[in-house]
């Protein structure tokens, strides 16, 4: 590996001419991918492994790179100085300035050790520290801000700190900074005291950044006002304040006298001796630097005059045409003298002829400098294109308090792209080169998902470090990398829209000519035609775009010069090999796994076939799929295989044929940014940077997915807009169902007469035929029953017909460019409305009318659940007075037209009226009169602002800023109903932050679940708790719920999680026995490729809480993990906490575990070979005590693991995804596996959680299944919503079928019923049979061929006749597809 890395970049002396031309390149360090690709290309691709290097921990290098030990020759006394650092950018001025001391030898000799904090994760590097502290006279820690190792530092420290002669602590969390001490100053009461000098360290406003310019705003006072006063006290503050002075001024002489000062007054040693220093050289705070400017400047005019008669340029950067690019960067990093890697970006920018403007602050808050120097203060228009930051940190507030509202209203006004590029700075470049993880997981969190919070984009790693010097180098392919992109954005801001060239990229998921066009949620050809209508009125050159979306769908579908029905798609360029091979560098990378090119995917057996359609400026091109879909082989494999040929030529020919400005890829999701590679900080040989090449990608991505778009904003570097699911609809009753609940209200009518017994059997025969037998417990028809009875059974019929009417569906496809009308988000409200805020003190609806009757809603749901008639019908009446209060007030809201006009204002009309508050008017004539008017008040307020957001429609106004090279404002991505500032949609999706999970909300849900799961399981096990559960993990679940899923694991296993200082969870405590009132349960966690690459740290936090459970010493009867785990650890004879090893996912690149693939695409012979899937894929362990070493295969202890569970587990948690939505679920459910690794053979019993409600629910996996088929695909409102989309719309009720074949494949626990049913209303009814065939008639074969598979497989028992009606039909649909009239 190591030759990889040349020496790093540096330049002692810059001379202009040394910099100004491109051809200097062997300044920069590393290519990786050698310009021409010779033999050892596809060499370079495999030699990437990650092994466990050293002591397995990300960072290895250790103190003594920066250790230095005077010669003791001079008899002078010896000060010993230690110091913590978060980055290494002091390590060479600390150096320089301990050795020129050294050198002079005038009064001391210094000893010098330095530690990265990272480092300190290490033991042995731990113990070394504790032990230069022993002798240590001075110590000093700057930004100190991760908790563990604070936690570290302070536990040394403290022992020492009496003894030591000086402790100093530059800004670092305030248990760190409680250490400082220089005679009578000190901060052990810091947060407490009421003098002026700690009142700064309150935290007011909850920004670090406002903390630290108060730091700076005191630094540059008070040394002068403390001199003249006289108390030692006063002396001691003012030279803690002067250290501070010299520590942020940096430079070696700066740290020189800092080192004098603190010996010559603090040492005793040297107390008699005089020692001159001199006062701090003091820089600007902020302003502007140029490596070859004479000075900083405080003025950007001036700036700009300097740049304007800069002898060395060429004209091209005179122009007043060249790009402007500003720069962010760290101060102490061009003080200390560590800015070769800034040199390097300032020099790639102006050799591509960009100009630059590189400002600095010395603070952690940018944005003031962001407005001062990049907005004209005159016109207050942006004087730059496009900004990248080069300091990885969130805006406002650096690595600890953040605020990024702050930060987002800067970026706001400046209004132009916003790249935040990262320095590394807890590894070495090899380290980071070696790891198949990429970024360090704390850097992940501080450097990544933090500035996405500000709008950031495109985290691309462009310096890395050295292990000896600690010195910053550029990376040479990455700031390539990282330049072209920022001009390329840059460019969108100076390009005028008719020469803006567009390429929309669609995908098409499983491969079929049915299914071009597939997104979630979204109808894709309908939602690119609006767009098209809108950039095309808008000036966009969209030349021959055709009359409607239906001809949109056909151009780009079919082959016009085959036959109209042929197979093909439209092809829009034929690529021929070596043009191929030119245009992609990594083309020869790809024949390891795919051969020689063209290969004979998207080929013609002579060249590449790129398929698409093009409209003047606008190319609308199909993405090519991964291509091992149908190959069982290939699906078995462990890690996924590159991008094929084609794949590759698809975007070759985006950015250099066809020569794009922009990608718009369109909806969730393709399959770029699941390609192998590093899990985030790309390199130049990870796919997704390598495809995605220099093009500026945008990207619509649904809001109810932040965990898939944030993997496509770290990995394809994608600004992703948000678009809004479907409105959302109660579910309601049909057929049979509506039936029964017609002779329920007959029955509440007429019990008590003689009809009573009567109605009930025809309920109880009624529930049979609609087959609720397997969800209630009927009674034997023709037996009798007592009036009590009836009224139970009743009471749970109906409890599950209003289960079943309330489910909220998505109806339809969402278009681009179409909110919902005001009556359309009605069902949104109800259920928003339906969920308790105690933090902004806001009740439920359904609480508040609960209460008027004296009851509390928690029993009403409880007595439900349990089928007390009373409660089943008072639910049902809450619900109704739910439904009718919030339509009232949507509807004096909105127009005739079911526009909403103007909220706030009607609101403010309404409330405060009394009786004239439409919901009030409406409760008036209901047992809820009395409702408390206040609360009611607050409540609707809160709904009039989220309705405003739901009917808002901003996602082509984002698209088109984006296109023109503007700031896209970040939202979050989630659940609207739980988090209603999901919304307005149209904002540049995020996640959160990855250390603030689990909230201690989150932790309450999760302890209700799982109590209830383990109760529920206890009832069907005789009584028994389960000694183990197998769950799953998904990213988006985590981030809706705040970490719902991740706290139920770690109350399974009885710990709990503690917050920091500064909100952020990374550590666990163990609760006891005694409070935990059971067992400890043993659990296996299968994370999802997506939970990895989001949570990493979360999955450390997992696996430490699951050893620390293992080793404690309890009865094996009271601690399942511990139990297991020793019986696992002698059979494998290896340690426990390896033994203990629970937390598993994908090898580090790869995701899923193909599973859906295979079924989705039939290409899988028997259960068994989906088992083996599962188990090749999944088995990759997250080590806590190696996390360096990435996913390692584990694949022994998880089949030992997964052989004790005794109960399967899966969570859902919001309603627009449910289990047959999506091939997620099916694919990470290990049901049927488990009971053949079991040694009894026992299958275990596998639950739902469904916490889509306020009324959490926990039922039985086929409980869920059959409530999604009657709730969607058996319903008619469901699937004509659907069909009301056209050609999207049949595709999205095949998915459906197959998906539920994926449940029985992994699973079991489909009922032949539900096939039955699904095949009497999509096959038997003739006219909704042609309705399929016509409107896509590929997606029909498909839909015949799985009901064709589903019975073959043993799935589905049905008569003969309706097997042959299939095999018919399918023949029929194959000969209309391909042109045959019979």
């Amino acid at each position: 590996m190591a030759s990889l890395v040349s020496s790093p970049f540096t330049l002692s002396n810059p001379k202009v001419e040394h910099l100004s031309s491109i051809s200097q390149k062997h300044y920069f360090l590393h290519s990786f991918l050698p310009k021409k690709l010779g033999v050892n290309t596809t060499q370079s691709f495999k030699s990437f492994k990650c092994a466990a290097i050293g002591n397995g921990l990300f960072t290895q290098t250790t103190q003594e790179v920066r250790r230095i030990v005077p010669e003791k020759s001079k008899g002078l006394p010896t000060v010993k100085v230690v110091y913590v650092v978060l980055e290494a950018q002091y390590q060479s001025s600390l150096t320089a300035a301990v050795q020129s001391l050294n050198r002079k030898g005038e009064f001391a000799s210094f000893e010098l050790v330095g530690y990265l904090v990272e480092e300190l994760r290490d033991e042995n590097t731990y113990k070394a520290f504790c032990k230069d502290l022993e002798d240590a006279n001075i110590f000093i820690g700057s930004l100190i801000f991760v908790e563990e190792l604070a936690l570290k530092v302070k536990a040394a420290v403290e022992k020492e700190r009496e003894r030591m002669n000086a402790v100093l602590v530059f800004p670092s969390m305030p248990e760190v900074m409680r250490l400082n001490k220089l005679g009578s100053f000190s901060m052990s009461q810091l947060g407490q005291s009421k003098s002026p000098f700690f009142q700064m360290f309150k935290n007011k406003n909850k920004s670090s950044a406002g903390f630290a310019d108060n730091m700076l705003k005191l630094v540059r006072t008070l040394p002068k006002v403390l001199k003249y006063l006289p108390s030692d006290k006063a002396q001691d503050a003012r030279l803690y304040i002067l250290s501070l002075q010299f520590w942020l001024g940096g430079s070696p002489d700066n740290l020189t006298n800092f080192l004098k000062m603190i010996s010559g007054n603090y040492v005793p040693a040297l107390k008699s001796t005089k020692i001159d220093y001199s006062d701090p050289v003091l820089y600007l705070d902020t302003g502007i630097w140029h490596p070859l400017a004479p000075c900083m400047y405080d003025d950007v005019k001036e700036y700009l005059n300097w740049y304007a008669i800069r002898k060395d340029t060429n004209q091209q950067l005179k122009s007043p045409n060249a790009p402007v690019i500003g720069l962010v960067l760290q101060r102490s990093h061009i003080v200390t003298g560590d800015e070769s890697h800034y040199v390097a970006v300032i020099m790639e920018l102006e050799a591509r002829g960009a100009k630059v403007i590189p400002i600095f602050a010395g603070g952690l808050d940018f944005s003031g400098p962001v407005e001062k120097f990049f907005i004209d203060p005159v016109t207050k228009k942006p004087m730059v294109n496009s900004v990248v930051s080069l300091t990885g940190f969130a805006l406002v507030g650096g690595p600890a308090r953040q605020d990024h509202p702050r930060a987002v209203e800067a970026l706001m006004k400046l209004d132009v792209p916003y790249i935040v590029a990262l320095p590394l700075v807890f590894q070495t470049t090899e380290e980071w080169l070696n790891s198949t993880l990429g970024l360090h997981p704390i850097q992940v969190a501080l450097q990544v998902a933090l500035p996405e919070l500000d709008g950031g984009m495109e985290p691309i790693i462009f310096s890395g470090r050295d292990p000896r010097t600690g010195k910053s180098h550029a990376l040479h392919k990455r700031v390539e990398q990282l330049c072209t992109r920022a001009i390329k954005w840059a460019e969108l801001k100076r390009k005028t829209k008719e020469d803006k060239r567009l390429a929309i990229t669609v995908f098409s998921f499983p491969p079929d000519k049915g299914n071009v066009g597939s997104a979630a949620y979204l109808n894709v050809f309908a939602s690119i035609y609006s767009v098209l209508k809108d950039l095309k009125n808008d000036g966009y050159n969209v030349e021959g775009l055709p009359e409607n979306a239906e001809a949109l769908i056909e151009d780009v579908i079919h082959d016009k010069e085959a036959q109209f029905n042929s197979p093909n798609l439209n092809i829009a360029y034929k690529m021929g090999v070596k043009e191929y091979q030119k245009l992609t560098s990594y083309a020869s990378a790809l024949e390891e796994n795919w051969g020689k090119p063209p290969g004979n995917l998207n080929s013609d057996g002579e060249h590449l076939l790129v398929y698409g359609k093009q409209y003047g400026n606008v190319f609308i091109g199909v993405q090519p799929t991964f291509g091992y879909e149908g190959d069982p082989m290939r699906l078995l494999f462990s890690k996924s295989a590159s991008p094929h040929h084609g794949f590759a030529a698809y975007y070759s020919y985006v950015e250099k044929i066809f020569k794009a400005d922009t990608v718009l890829h369109f909806g969730t999701h393709g399959s770029l940014e699941f390609m192998p590679g590093k899990q985030v900080g790309m390199s130049d040989v990870c796919y997704p940077d390598s495809l995605i090449g220099s093009i500026p990608n945008v990207y619509y991505y649904a809001a109810n997915n932040p965990s898939e778009a944030t993997v496509a904003k770290r990995r394809s570097y994608a600004n992703t807009i948000s678009y809004l699911t479907p409105p959302a609809e109660n579910a309601g009753l049909y057929k049979g169902l509506k039936q029964l609940s017609e002779l329920i209200s007959s029955y509440q009518s007429l019990k008590d007469t003689g009809r009573g017994p009567q109605i009930v059997s025809s309920i109880i025969s009624t529930a049979r035929q609609c087959n609720l037998d397997k969800d209630v417990d009927l009674p034997v028809e023709g037996v009798e029953i007592s009036a009590q009875e009836r009224d139970l059974v009743v009471g749970k019929v109906y409890s599950k017909l209003m289960e079943i009417e309330s489910r909220l569906l998505p109806c339809g496809l969402h278009v681009i460019g179409e909110p919902p009308s005001a009556m359309e988000a009605v069902a949104t409200l109800v259920n928003i409305a339906a969920l308790d805020r105690p933090e902004d003190g806001i009740s439920s609806l359904p609480a508040i009318l609960a209460e008027t009757l004296g009851r509390e809603i928690e029993d009403v749901y409880r007595g439900s659940d349990k089928g007390i008639l009373p409660d089943v019908e008072l639910l049902r009446q809450i619900t109704e007075a739910s439904r009718g209060a919030v339509t009232a007030f949507v509807e004096k809201t909105s127009n005739s037209k079911g526009q909403v006009v103007d909220v706030a204002n009607k609101l403010s009309k309404m409330i405060g009226f009394g009786i004239n508050e439409p919901w009030i008017q409406y409760l008036s004539d209901t047992k809820f009169y009395r409702a408390d008017r206040g609360k009611l008040r607050t409540l609707f307020q809160f709904l009039g602002e989220c309705l405003k957001l739901v009917v808002a429609d901003n996602e082509l106004g984002s698209l088109k800023q984006a296109l023109e090279g503007k700031y896209v404002e970040p939202g979050p991505g989630g659940d609207p109903i739980r988090n209603p500032k999901v919304l307005p949609t149209g904002r540049n999706i995020h996640a959160l932050d990855p250390q603030a999970i689990p909230t201690t909300a989150a932790m309450q849900s999760a302890k209700i679940v799982v109590d209830r799961l383990l109760e529920r399981q206890k009832s069907e096990n005789g009584g028994n708790y389960p000694e183990t559960v197998a769950l799953v993990l998904w990213g988006t679940d985590n981030i809706k719920t705040y970490g719902e899923s991740l706290a139920q694991v770690l109350w399974m296993i009885g710990v709990t999680p503690v917050a920091d200082t500064l909100g952020r969870v990374n550590r666990v405590e163990v609760v006891s026995l005694e409070e935990l009132g059971r067992p400890r349960i043993d659990v296996v966690v299968n994370c999802s490729g997506v939970f990895r690459d989001l949570f990493i740290n979360q999955m450390n936090l997992l696996d430490r809480a699951v050893k620390m459970v293992a080793e404690l010493d309890e009865p094996e009867n009271q601690n399942f993990v511990r139990k297991h785990a020793l019986e696992q650890a002698k059979e494998l004879g290896v340690e426990i906490r390896e033994a203990a090893t629970r937390i598993f996912s994908n090898a580090s690149g790869s995701y899923s575990s193909n599973i859906n693939l295979a079924v989705e695409n039939s290409s899988w012979n028997d259960e068994k070979q989906l088992q083996d899937m599962y188990l090749s894929r999944k088995s990759f362990a997250f080590d806590c005590d190696a996390p360096g070493a990435g996913m390692t295969e584990r694949r022994k202890i998880f089949e030992m693991a997964l052989s004790t569970a005794d109960a399967t587990f899966q969570n859902l948690d919001s309603s627009e995804i449910s289990l047959t939505d999506v091939s997620h679920y099916f694919d990470s459910d290990p049901t049927n596996l488990v009971q053949n690794l079991r040694k009894d053979g026992k299958k275990p019993n596998a639950y739902i959680a469904d916490t889509t409600t306020a009324n959490a629910q926990v039922r039985t996996l086929s409980e869920t299944v059959r409530l999604d088929a009657r709730t969607k695909l058996l319903n008619p409102k469901w699937y004509e919503g659907m069909l009301s989309s056209g050609y999207e719309g049949v595709r999205e009720i095949e998915k459906r079928l197959t998906n539920t074949v994926g449940w029985s494949a992994t699973s079991g626990q489909v009922d032949n019923w539900v096939y039955e049913e699904a095949n009497t209303t999509f096959i038997e009814d003739e006219q909704m049979l042609k309705r399929l065939m016509d409107t896509n008639p590929n997606s029909f074969r498909k839909l015949v061929q799985t009901f064709l598979e589903a019975n073959g497989r043993g799935y589905w028992e049905t008569s003969a006749e309706n097997v042959e009606r299939l095999r018919q039909l399918y023949s029929e649909v194959e000969d209309k597809i391909e042109g045959v009239d019979r």
